[in-house]
């Protein structure tokens, strides 16, 4: 095949608008919003530009928060938040101590300016918020995931005392952490929900267990039974995908049921390994969905990562030579709505000109060209009866007059002409030689062949002569995939004979 297969199926993305809307609504960025119109000049910030805990009652009042451990642990998660993505600027008070001890050294001011805190002013991305487009809306929300994601790949400090050195910095050795090892993990694991959503053909209403997840990621493909060890595994990740899951969700990418806290205490109780989860209470594990907002977002980060993700209207505004090879793998009906958008550019009173591009960019000799043709074909299916005069204008052409012929057949033309015998040989050979490039279903194409093959007495006597770069390869498929034992030998015959014809 001549086009290369993408890694990953075609995804529907929503309109960036419904993407935008669903960003501003989304929690944690909500809060965000709240703060950054809440924070004025007697806000105060510590030394990394956090609010101080002081502070951290009244903001989570303001967002309609209990003033307890878990509002303030809220409100500091989307202060934290605001500053990522430029809704506050947060001038480091450690820049204001350097600067003022300067003017004051040998002072007896220097003392005071060393206890001097930060300063908080309205960023540029509040405005972006407000009056933004929805793609530099989108642009900024892509800045705060990428925070989340920062945060839920940190580390888990049990005890931070002990990680402080003498001389006051942090042993980060002693975490046994490896930041990329974590985020290449927690993408490994969005990277498999991404693709099981789009499984359920891109809508994604069905939740995906956290065992199944944390299992995609450790359990070997050619391992039968689980080992204890590799169980232990499962569960730990479990655990920690339980806890950046929960991180995740509020900025919009998942919707999340979280682990059943009384489920680790049941198994607590319990002796040895417990096993992967029963399908009766696989919920109480763990559920999470991708949500269309996610979709997006993960789809951004693997095409940042050099990761093939197509989306359906990448192909729109392309020339039909990129139309027909980069949906030759998409499955049916992606292809469809990508050629509908394609066709719907060029507007209904370009039809000829756009069935003329896409007859021109069908031929040729080169392995993709059959799969090409039967693209251009569906293609034109639905370019409807304004592209007759280009159809017709290929009636005569070795390669493309049989697609003709079948295409003005499929619309009741009376004037079809009859195709030689040579142009019916060498469609049948190029329809089967696109279907086995597609992969398609073995009943559906085993169908094919033994229909083309027992529409023509002797099929396989005249097939052998074809020239097509395909023939020999296909004959021998169809001895593959026929039945009848004696068609299946003539069609091995038949092979053996075209590539002796061809030297191949």
């Amino acid at each position: 095949m001549s086009a290369e297969r993408p890694t990953l199926p075609p995804v529907r993305l929503h309109s960036e608008a419904e993407l935008a809307r669903a960003a501003l609504a989304a929690p944690l960025l909500a809060r965000a919003v709240r703060l950054a119109r809440w924070a004025g000049p007697g806000t105060r910030v510590g030394a990394g530009g956090e609010l101080v805990e002081a502070q951290l009652p009244a903001a989570a009042e303001h967002l309609g928060l209990s003033p307890d451990e878990d509002g303030a642990a809220y409100a500091s998660e989307a202060w934290r938040l605001a500053v990522d993505t430029g809704l506050l600027d947060v001038t480091d008070p450690e820049d204001e101590v350097e600067d003022g001890a300067e003017a004051a050294e040998g002072s007896e001011g220097a003392e005071d300016v060393a206890e001097a805190e930060g300063t908080v002013a309205v960023g540029e991305g509040l405005a972006v918020l407000t009056g933004g487009s929805p793609q530099d809306i989108l642009a900024l929300w892509l800045d705060g995931l990428e925070a989340v994601h920062a945060d839920a790949t940190a580390p888990v400090f049990d005890d931070f005392a002990d990680l402080v050195q003498e001389d006051g910095s942090i042993d980060f050795d002693a975490l046994d952490w490896d930041p990329e090892a974590e985020a290449e993990f927690l993408d490994g694991v969005l990277g498999n929900l991404y693709l099981l959503t789009l499984a359920e053909n891109g809508a994604g209403d069905t939740p995906v267990p956290l065992p199944a997840l944390a299992a995609s990621m450790i359990v070997p493909d050619d391992m039968g039974e689980p080992t204890d060890d590799i169980l232990e595994q499962v569960s730990e990740a479990m655990m920690r995908l339980d806890d950046q899951f929960r991180l995740l969700e509020p900025i919009g990418i998942v919707e999340y049921r979280p682990v059943d806290e009384a489920l680790l205490v049941e198994e607590g109780e319990g002796d040895g390994a417990a096993g992967l989860p029963d399908e009766d209470d696989v919920t109480r594990y763990g559920m999470v969905k991708l949500t269309p907002l996610g979709l997006y977002g993960i789809r951004n980060r693997m095409l940042e990562a050099g990761v093939d993700a197509p989306a359906v209207g990448d192909l729109a505004d392309k020339g039909a030579d990129a139309l027909l090879d980069g949906i030759a793998h998409y499955p049916e009906a992606a292809a469809r709505s990508e050629v509908e958008l394609w066709l719907a550019r060029r507007g209904t009173g370009d039809a000829v000109a756009a069935a003329a591009d896409l007859l021109a960019a069908a031929r040729g000799t080169d392995e993709g060209a059959p799969l090409r043709r039967l693209h251009c074909q569906q293609a034109l299916a639905l370019a409807g009866h304004g592209a007759e005069p280009a159809v017709r204008a290929v009636l005569d052409d070795p390669e493309l007059g049989g697609l003709a012929r079948v295409w003005l057949a499929e619309r009741g033309a009376d004037d079809v002409p009859v195709p030689p015998e040579s142009m019916v040989f060498w469609l049948a050979i190029d329809t089967i030689a696109a279907q086995l490039d597609a992969d398609g279903d073995l009943d559906e194409l085993q169908g094919l062949v033994e229909g083309l093959a027992g529409q023509h007495s002797g099929f396989f006597d005249g097939a052998w002569r074809v020239d097509h770069p395909a023939t020999a390869d296909v004959l021998e498929a169809m001895g593959r995939l026929h039945s009848d034992k004696r068609s299946a030998k003539d069609a091995r015959k038949a092979a053996f004979k075209a590539r002796s014809r061809t030297g191949a």
